[in-house]
């Protein structure tokens, strides 16, 4: 989110007013699992983490899932893929609220100061390093922002579930989620984002807001990695196209191609 120069607490409020019109979030397709209880669903084997202990919310994410609603009068609920998971965790890592993953950050205010719980946005303006902000959470949430999306989406509380949920929120609000669903971290994706998250840099490799901002090949990198290791968890195996065989078998190219194949090192021991 974007930080305030420090002027006044008329400037913060003005700042938050960026976000623009209230999105209704679409009410339509099936509920999707709760988040919280995607651990179990994963086998235990696949990392060194003890079975008691939770996964953190950076690891969490459902295959196959659909953004949708419990039932008739029930709020609605994003699905947390893999592919939104890797973007929720690189927006965290670029707000510096990453915390090696753990839901640590989701206690992260601005300047690096922690929130004594999580039943509420502390709405709370700090002054830090020439700025004055009320950011709070996993994401920065701005308490008018925070507001918008916790109405919008009917979230109780401020704990990493909901925060989540707002996020996505603000992304598709940013028209940003069809390009995440995709699971390539482009850099218009990053542009459609650097006016909600001002570290995100715009298609210029500047802040939106004029603010320190990362730079996109660290972004892309980040984000290539974590969504790699979700998968991974989640146990998606990527594809590998097979070479054709090569024809004719005896042919010049195709012995070539072969002893390519064998590399140096082999044809040295004898294999």
């Amino acid at each position: 989110m974007p930080r305030q120069p420090r002027l006044s607490l008329l400037a913060i409020a003005a700042g938050a007013c960026l976000a623009g019109p209230v999105l209704q979030a679409p009410a339509r397709a099936e509920w999707m699992a709760a988040v919280s209880t995607a651990a179990s669903t994963v086998d235990a084997s696949s990392d060194s983490r003890p079975q008691s202990a939770p996964r953190p919310h950076s690891q969490l994410a459902l295959l196959n899932a659909t953004d949708g609603s419990a039932g008739e009068g029930q709020p609605f609920r994003f699905a947390i893929t893999p592919e939104r998971r890797a973007l929720l965790n690189t927006i965290r890592y670029a707000e510096g609220t990453w915390a090696r993953g753990e839901n640590l950050g989701y206690r992260v205010m601005f300047g690096g100061g922690l929130m004594p719980h999580l039943e509420r946005h502390p709405d709370r303006v700090i002054y830090s390093g020439g700025y004055a902000s009320a950011a709070a959470g996993a994401y920065q949430f701005m308490p008018f922002t925070w507001e918008r999306a916790s109405r919008s989406l009917q979230l109780p509380g401020f704990g990493p579930d909901v925060q989540d949920q707002a996020a996505i929120f603000l992304i598709q609000r940013r028209g940003a989620l069809p390009l995440a669903d995709q699971g390539v971290f482009t850099p218009v994706l990053a542009a459609r984002l650097a006016p909600e998250w001002a570290s995100f840099p715009t298609l210029g490799g500047r802040s939106f807001y004029g603010q320190p901002v990362k730079r996109y090949a660290a972004l892309k990198a980040f984000y290539e990695r974590s969504l790699a290791e979700l998968r991974a968890i989640a146990g998606v195996v990527p594809v590998v196209a097979e070479l054709p065989s090569c024809e004719p078998a005896e042919s010049l190219r195709c012995r070539l191609e072969r002893l390519d194949r064998v590399g140096p090192r082999s044809l040295a021991q004898g294999r």
